[in-house]
């Protein structure tokens, strides 16, 4: 994937990965986009807190992770969050799929893979 409207418009490709795997997962943390786009940590983190100072995402901390959503209080927030939505509906597919193998969601218990 190479970069897309986002990643100009803030001036910065973690951002826009960032950005992306919180609209597909609807919540994320600073080590799973890290190692789902292999991008360094340090870069991920320092996207996700601007985007938290800017208002546009809000954090709660579970056990000893940072937890990111999004801030559906914030009428920016949900416009930017529209606006995610049109470059991530803007990657083919097939794409999407390589890039967003990792399921997020628990399983049943005792349910075969």
């Amino acid at each position: 994937m190479n970069g897309g409207a986002i990643a100009i418009l803030l001036g910065s490709r973690a951002a826009e990965l960032a950005l992306l795997h919180l609209f597909h997962y609807g919540e994320t943390y600073g080590r799973a986009v890290s190692q789902d786009m292999e991008i360094s940590l340090e870069s991920v983190q320092r996207q996700l807190d601007k985007l938290e100072r800017s208002g546009i995402l809000v954090s709660k901390t579970v056990g000893r992770t940072r937890l990111y959503l999004w801030n559906l209080k914030s009428p920016l927030a949900v416009k930017f969050r529209d606006f995610v939505h049109v470059a991530y509906e803007g990657i083919p597919p097939l794409e999407r799929a390589e890039i967003f193998t990792n399921r997020r969601r628990p399983r049943r218990k005792g349910k075969p893979l």
